[in-house]
């Protein structure tokens, strides 16, 4: 059901945007927000049999798609609630977005963080304008936080994603994937609160209806699914995902209900399953994306014989913090088979482990780290065991690896 503006709705359930609200975002946005390219995949168009484009959100202004929603919302504000201010609360993208939205509109801002969030997006958040406030631990103790100054000083709370306006700004996402891909037959979009997802739905399915719409939530915080099944959004006990963009326990109102009419299907994926997508993103197409960024492209590597191309898989951010970065590409190359662990027995005497070490270049297995171990009571007094961690070129080379050294006569106990 289509709820107007005229028809006294509560704060908590504001009108449906339309296509028309779409199309005039796209006006507001032009000169603004950027049309970010559309790169294909040589890789996941093999993989998946039919060509797959790449939607580059993460090239966007500020690094996200989200600075379209933020500069929408605040640009339909009058005159009395822009001299107000605008506060929001974030970890890092809808920060940013809100920061330098409301710089380009001449709006003061704050914008409140988690003492835990990261410091390149606490510094980008500051360098586009805002006053950092830092409060809580997590995101839900930050919101409320934002929310009471919010009431407190008049400021226009602007809120990530469950607001008619910021999903028409993120709307503008489908338009251009219709332009620059015209005969799209699948688009994969990635879902935390549902703002996006809700957008390039309602833009797409408005003026093409055939096009088939995959949503992608992290397995640990996937609330989309029993929410769409109970028919009203029911709110997660947890939430844990490495994908900080998809932590949100409750979907929100707004966007609920565009994507449980437009959206065909909402999958979950792992996160191994995102972890090997960020490394793919960064190793084959050269581009740097954050988890939740990732997640169409880790939904193409878990099934990627189901989808009906071409595809459009949206690359929603890349405001990745490098520490995250780092733990996220060893995960991944684990989870795709690049390490391999053994344990070794051998005899205790010298030039063994260097012949060892020896065999390991031969088999261009790459060495990252050797335990040699004496004195366990499992050994006898001429034995050693070694145990080593190395880098291969995939799970064919693991198992060559392991076969060339028993091959020579090595004693490979795992």
């Amino acid at each position: 059901m289509v709820v107007n503006r005229s028809e006294g709705t509560t704060p908590a359930l504001p009108h449906r945007p339309s296509i028309d609200d779409v199309l005039g975002a796209q006006k507001v946005l032009a000169g603004v927000s950027r049309v970010t390219a559309m790169e294909g995949s040589r890789y996941l168009s093999q993989l998946v049999g039919a060509p797959v484009l790449l939607k580059c959100e993460n090239l966007q202004r500020t690094g996200s798609f989200k600075v379209r929603g933020a500069y929408t919302r605040i640009a339909a504000l009058s005159a009395e609630e822009r001299a107000s201010g605008v506060v929001a609360a974030s970890a890092g993208n809808h920060a940013q977005g809100v920061a330098l939205a409301a710089s380009l509109l001449g709006v003061r801002s704050t914008v409140f963080m988690p003492a835990g969030a990261p410091l390149p997006k606490v510094a980008a958040t500051r360098d586009y304008g805002a006053l950092v406030r830092t409060h809580g631990q997590v995101v839900d103790e930050t919101l409320h936080a934002a929310q009471s100054y919010a009431r407190e000083t008049g400021a226009v709370f602007i809120h990530p994603f469950d607001h008619p306006d910021v999903v028409a700004g993120q709307g503008t996402v489908g338009l251009e994937i219709l332009e620059q891909c015209p005969e799209v037959g699948t688009i994969v979009v990635g879902i935390g609160g549902g703002g996006l997802a809700a957008g390039v739905a309602l833009a797409v399915k408005s003026l093409r209806p055939d096009v088939r719409i995959i949503g992608v939530q992290a397995e640990g915080a996937a609330a989309y699914p029993p929410s769409l099944a109970a028919g009203h959004p029911v709110a997660l006990d947890s939430v844990a995902t490495m994908a900080d963009g998809m932590k949100v326990g409750r979907p929100g109102d707004v966007p609920f209900k565009i994507i449980g009419e437009y959206i065909d299907e909402v999958r979950t994926v792992s996160e191994d399953a995102l972890s090997r997508a960020l490394l793919l993103c960064l190793e084959r197409a050269k581009l740097v994306v954050e988890p939740a960024g990732a997640s169409p492209v880790a939904a193409l590597l878990s099934e990627p014989e189901s989808f009906t191309g071409p595809v459009v898989a949206v690359l929603s951010g890349g405001n990745v913090d490098p520490l995250v970065m780092q733990r996220t590409l060893r995960h991944g190359m684990a989870a795709a088979g690049r390490y391999l662990s053994l344990r070794l027995r051998l005899p205790d005497r010298p030039g063994v482990l260097a012949g060892l070490l020896g065999e390991l270049s031969v088999a261009d297995a790459n060495v990252l780290t050797v335990n040699h171990v004496r004195t366990d009571p499992r050994l006898g007094v001429d034995e050693a065991e070694v145990e080593l961690q190395l880098e291969t070129q995939g799970p064919q080379h693991c198992i060559e690896v392991a076969a060339a050294l028993r091959e020579t006569g090595y004693t490979v106990l795992s």
